[in-house]
């Protein structure tokens, strides 16, 4: 996963490409084994209870979790990606909210695990952006809940080897490239996709920006929001979390 795909795109991030790409963004992006070792990890947390997926895009996670018995909901700002999730199978039965996930009223309910998956928490803009999204969360789990969110780690990332132009995919044939561009005053990155369609017709270009905080401002969003990390990992399958690891998943819970 360290190659950072673009998450499914929230109205405070203002991507386009939910819009142009939404048809072929489970082509060029989906990854089977991520896919499943995501959705192994949020089942053995959630169990049968009930979850919400902040940016559920076009249902690559929340599919299979419905599938494994969690009622599972979502939330995401493209009408483009919830109608690929709707006219999947399966997919007219996972309730989804149309909105910013960062600024949607509380209505008194909770769930038992709020997630945020493929870095889709760093196309949130700003930090007030970022913090807002925890509270919401904390809410949203009440007592017992967990919030689990996974990121690149900048400090690893930042290295030039990161930045240079490779390819991340190759899957149906068509070809896709990454070039990540870090700014580190701005404590941001660019990633740069070039798709070349294997049906001859013309590259894509797709631009995606994020906001990106290293583990311990993370950790201090929580806290800011009552929250306290109790796992993280290297990875989704539960790899452990190193020095020197590109990529983390990590458990916030209420503070005690």
């Amino acid at each position: 996963m360290s190659s950072q795909a673009p998450g499914p795109a929230e109205s405070a991030a203002g991507s386009s490409y939910t819009q142009r790409f939404a048809d072929r963004y489970d082509a060029w992006f989906g990854k089977e084994r991520l896919t499943t070792d995501t959705v192994d990890f949020l089942v053995r947390l959630i169990g049968s209870g009930a979850a919400l997926e902040l940016g559920v895009g076009t249902g690559r996670i929340a599919l299979p979790l419905a599938r494994r018995g969690v009622r599972v909901e979502g939330v995401d700002a493209s009408p483009d990606m919830v109608a690929r999730l709707t006219a999947k199978p399966g997919g007219d039965g996972i309730p989804v909210t149309i909105g910013d996930f960062t600024r949607l009223p509380a209505d008194g309910r909770t769930v038992d695990v709020v997630f945020v998956a493929g870095g889709t928490l760093f196309e949130l803009p700003t930090q007030e952006d970022q913090l807002r999204c925890f509270r919401h969360a904390a809410r949203l789990i009440g007592t017992d809940g967990a919030f689990v969110l996974d990121a690149i780690v900048p400090e690893v990332l930042v290295d030039p080897k990161w930045s240079k132009a490779r390819v991340v995919r190759n899957r149906s044939e068509d070809l896709v490239v990454l070039h990540r561009l870090f700014d580190r005053a701005a404590q941001r990155y660019d990633s740069h996709y070039v798709i070349t369609p294997a049906d001859g017709s013309d590259d894509e270009h797709v631009h995606v920006s994020f906001r990106y905080a290293g583990v311990g401002e993370l950790d201090l969003m929580a806290r800011a929001a009552g929250l306290e990390l109790r796992e993280r990992y290297g990875n989704w399958a539960g790899s452990p979390f190193r020095d020197g690891c590109p990529y983390h998943v990590s458990v916030y819970r209420p503070g005690r």
